[in-house]
């Protein structure tokens, strides 16, 4: 719940590289600081002051103060100034040394030549026209840099070495050496992650409302504790335990637990994982991480979302072609739990909430033998949730686990942990020191509905519609016993609604047809109650008229619930219906499913208005209640209609109201 599992990075050997060592970075920092501090070195002592050809000529010739010229590289010309210039104050700046005292043996100016034959010429026609000057020494020399010479060799060198590095280092990826990445090395290898035994931390005191799943899961963990127990009475532990659950019901939690209960090393994989763009990759990495899982026997490896590699083999090969990657994947899945090759110790744990898409050859004894089906919580169960999400909270003496129990049916542990989460967010928001009983039920109205939205403008005409809307669902619901209880009527928007009504369901596991035809009269309540006040409809019925369609369709088509068609059901719970293109009953059933849904809908819809016309006195109440409070909770609608368990006006209804068929 509120652990936090740390990934341990598994290379193979338990090391970032293959030496067992890291590559020191700290000589690359090194190397790059020396030719910085190269570079300003050599920069800090310069060839002479630059000047130009007329600079030199004016300046320097004329006053006879050369001593000789050194033309470099056929390019630029280094002065040298007659030592005996010192007291010239013309040349003392340039004649005085770096650092101390005496000469500086230069050269002391440069300047670029241009051509060498242009600069002949030029400085022949300076010295003809200057009277008693000495015969400048000209001399021509080739230099050569040899630290840029060093560095452009090196360079070159530095920067393979720096990309190999960094291309070994994603090949290594997250979980090291001999694991799948990023990398073009490692399309084959496994991308599972390794969680070593002391770093698993959740236990099953993390996990609750999962008893009966809980027993399944403990003999694997006892068996690879204690494997003699087992083993001395012939006995063998199963190969592979799938979880099948709705979403949000601790699947993934319960892997998580049985981890940190067996302390084994846990390998945890995602389904889509395998499947890459580019073929026999998910072939590979199966292989990869069977691989790595006997290595490290006895150990767990979980697939999450098994489907995504897991389903039917055959379903829509005319569309993927016969090479099918997925295919080819399952082939090496089934292959590895279960071939002749031997997987002593090692125990697969897979999760998924879309079992009938499996295919058979990976649910059959010997790969999964064991099933563990999951289903969403009851009041007991989701009491227990509600204690392990409320121990990390502040909270104070109105929180009741209990209660809040019975105000979340069919909520999964998924859901009760973001109520209590969104309920400390709420808390937070009114700066209160402790969550409150009131935070609680506003955070369980939030998920369910939405957000409120008092800001939303509506039309006093449109907020009547709507109050008489609800009003409607209240009344025919109120007085009809199979229909669950109504707790609060409110006209506030939240999310995409105008108003809602909320209703305590009751834990059944059967319902039965009057239960049906009932929940049918009680959503289509609202719209009958528009046309008795109105004279017309609006397009707020949307939601109900969804919701009617399909209870009504699931009544013929699936419960058997019509004479005319029978006790006859088209419903296929392997899925297999899915992918297929024809119906499985004919033209003339199919018309005449269509025609007793239309006659089942319009009978209850007569007997939902013929409610509303016998207790129209009530329906205004009610209406007008809400249009004052907006919210309506059941103590004010038993104010109006009195105790609903008191009503004895049901023998009535039922002779008063026409019966369907």
């Amino acid at each position: 719940m509120n652990n936090t599992k740390k990934k341990v990075e598994d290379s193979g050997s338990e090391k970032s590289d293959i030496s067992g060592k890291r590559f020191n970075w700290t000589w690359v920092y090194v190397f790059i600081f020396i030719l910085l501090v190269s570079s300003s070195v050599f920069n800090f002592f310069p060839s002479g002051k630059e000047i130009t050809w007329q600079q030199f000529e004016k300046d320097i010739i004329y006053k006879n103060a050369v001593d000789k010229i050194v033309v470099v590289n056929n390019e630029s010309a280094e002065v040298y100034i007659k030592k005996e210039m010192i007291n010239d104050p013309a040349f003392k700046e340039v004649l005085k040394p770096l650092f101390g005292k005496g000469f500086n043996p230069g050269p002391h100016y440069s300047f670029t030549i241009g051509s060498v034959e242009s600069f002949e010429r030029k400085l022949e026609e300076a010295q003809k026209i200057t009277i008693g000057a000495d015969k400048i020494n000209v001399s021509y020399v080739k230099k050569t840099n040899w630290f840029w010479g060093i560095l452009g060799w090196v360079l070159p060198f530095f920067l393979l070495f720096a990309v190999w590095n960094f291309l070994i280092k994603k090949s290594v990826g997250v979980g090291g050496i001999g694991t799948g990445g990023s990398s073009v090395f490692n399309f084959g290898k496994s991308t599972a992650t390794l969680f070593e035994k002391e770093k698993s931390t959740v236990t099953f005191d993390d996990v609750a409302g999962l008893d009966e799943a809980e027993m399944e899961v403990r003999e694997i963990i006892e068996f690879l504790k204690n494997p003699d127990s087992f083993t001395s009475l012939g006995a063998k532990i199963p190969k592979g335990v799938i979880i099948v659950g709705p979403p949000g019901t601790g699947k993934t939690l319960l892997a998580k637990a049985v981890a940190g209960e067996a302390q084994v090393p846990f390998f945890s994989i995602s389904g889509s994982e395998f499947v890459e763009m580019f073929v026999g990759v998910g072939a590979s990495r199966v292989r990869d991480l069977f691989k790595r899982a006997k290595e490290k026997a006895p150990c767990i490896i979980f697939i999450d979302e098994i489907d995504a590699i897991g389903r039917s083999r055959g379903k829509g090969a005319f569309l993927s072609g016969a090479n099918d990657e997925r295919e080819s994947t399952l082939n090496q899945l089934l292959t590895e739990m279960d071939g002749f090759g031997t997987n002593s110790g090692v125990i697969v744990l897979a999760a998924t909430n879309r079992a009938d898409m499996l295919d058979t050859a990976l649910l059959r004894p010997g790969r999964f033998d064991r099933h563990i089906y999951l289903e969403l919580p009851n009041l007991k169960e989701r009491e227990a949730i509600f204690k392990v999400h409320l121990r990390p909270l502040k909270t104070d003496e109105t929180i009741d686990p209990h209660f809040f129990a019975a105000q979340t049916p069919g909520f999964s542990g998924a859901d009760i942990a973001n109520i209590c989460n969104e309920s400390a967010l709420i808390a937070a928001r009114r700066k209160k020191d402790a969550i409150g009983r009131q935070d609680f039920l506003d955070a369980i109205d939030r998920i369910v509905a939405g957000i409120e939205k008092k800001s939303k403008i509506i039309l006093p005409e449109e907020k009547k519609i709507i109050a008489y809307h609800e009003a409607g669902h209240a009344i025919v619901s109120w007085y009809l016993k199979h229909v669950d209880p109504i707790i609060k009527v409110s006209i506030i928007p939240r999310g995409k609604s105008l108003g809602a009504a909320w209703y305590l369901p009751e834990e059944k596991q059967l319902r039965s047809e009057s239960a049906f035809t009932e929940h049918l009269c009680a959503t289509l309540a609202g719209r009958a109650s528009e046309e008795i006040i109105f004279g017309e409809v609006s397009s707020g019925a949307l939601d109900d008229l969804e919701k009617v369609t399909k209870e009504a369709y699931m009544m013929v088509v699936y419960y058997g619930f019509n004479k005319k068609i029978g006790n006859i059901s088209f419903y296929d719970s392997s899925g297999q219906s899915e992918s297929s293109f024809q119906k499985p009953y004919s033209e003339e059933t199919g018309k005449l499913i269509d025609e007793e849904v239309r006659k089942l809908v319009s009978d209850s819809y007569l007997r939902t208005k013929e409610i509303l016309k016998d207790h129209s006195a009530s329906l205004h109440q009610v209406a007008d209640l809400l249009l004052k409070k907006e919210v309506v909770f059941k103590e004010d609608l038993e104010n109006i209609l009195g105790k609903r368990d008191e009503i004895k006006d049901q023998t009535f209804l039922q002779k008063s109201i026409p019966v369907m068929a």
